[in-house]
């Protein structure tokens, strides 16, 4: 190479730090841009999430009771909660048993209800709306509205059996019944809400290709929903049933409004002990002990779900 392609060539190539001095500097300038954009949110997470949180971590190795500062007392709280505390293991226990007891039904009340909005028939839209509109209603006001069906003596449900010839329970008033009541509340208020939206989004993405194959081969309605619609919505499955079991463990509102935890503490869930401990009793740091209990034994129920999963969930991008 010649001395003047040499220069040629330098010349060439002198401007480019100054470009990426200046490339670096709008990258930065738009960085900067995107945290002022999202400070809200951060500001928001480091406030009310994060902050309480790490606080409540804390104090779970406290003795703290508003009045007074928090002494460290190190696991006591924790060892009492599984030594001592009368309530708490009955209290979970009674919490799964709702769960266990309402998340199938709701799963497959759900998926049901999607499968018949998917049909293409006239007025499909009104449906839709018509079995959506109970979760619109206010938890209060629904729980408010089921005592009084719920009611062994005045109540519709048992006046209805009784015309029929059934002799209706104790229904709220039942230790045996009370938490049935509340598993058919909450399917009332949760069938047609998100859980069956989302099935229907999951429904809608099947491809109408394979379910015509299908049926040119042979195949009919049962066969092409088990062979083909489940195996497509499965991932969809798979995050309602997360989802489910998350919302149906931290069940408060509905039995708080309906029994207050009765009766003879049928329905004394785990939420509830925790706020009867938080803000009744005042022993914020046996509640927060409490909580991060419940919160560890929820990550881990997750953990194994995503764990097992890999076995029935069907993602149509993996080979």
């Amino acid at each position: 190479m010649t001395s003047q392609d040499s220069s040629s060539a330098l010349s060439a190539t002198a401007p480019l730090p100054k470009q990426r001095v200046k490339m670096s500097a709008a990258r930065r300038r738009e960085a900067i841009e995107g945290i002022l954009y999202t400070s809200p949110w951060i500001i928001g997470f480091l406030v009310f999430i994060a902050g309480p949180l790490l606080a409540s971590l804390y104090l779970s190795f406290t003795k703290y009771n508003v009045l007074r500062p928090a002494k460290f007392i190190g696991l006591t709280n924790y060892i009492f909660a599984f030594t001592n505390d009368p309530l708490f293991l009955p209290s979970i226990g009674r919490t799964f048993y709702f769960a266990l007891a309402s998340v199938p039904l709701a799963m497959i009340g759900s998926l049901f209800v999607a499968i018949l909005l998917n049909q293409k028939l006239v007025g499909t839209t009104v449906w839709r709306t018509m079995y959506f509109l109970p979760t619109l209603t206010p938890i209060v006001a629904a729980a408010l509205l089921w005592r009084w069906m719920l009611n062994p003596d005045v109540g519709l449900i048992n006046f209805l059996l009784d015309k029929i010839g059934i002799e209706g329970p104790g229904w709220l008033s039942s230790t045996t019944w009370a938490i049935p009541s509340l598993v058919l509340m909450g399917l009332w208020a949760s069938v047609g809400g998100s859980r069956m939206i989302i099935f229907l989004a999951g429904l809608q993405d099947v491809p109408t290709e394979m379910l015509e194959a299908a049926e040119i081969d042979g195949a009919g309605t049962w066969a092409k929903f088990w062979r083909i619609t489940l195996p497509m919505i499965t991932p969809t499955v798979f995050f309602n049933l997360v989802l489910g079991i998350i919302f149906a463990l931290r069940t408060f509102d509905i039995a708080f409004v309906a029994t207050a935890g009765g009766p003879a503490r049928a329905t004394w869930f785990i939420s509830l002990h925790i706020y009867q401990n938080a803000f009744t009793s005042f022993d914020m740091g046996y509640a927060s002990a409490l909580a991060w209990v419940f919160l560890l034994l929820i990550l881990l129920l997750t953990l194994v779900q995503f764990r097992l999963s890999g076995r029935w969930v069907y993602y149509a991008g993996e080979r």
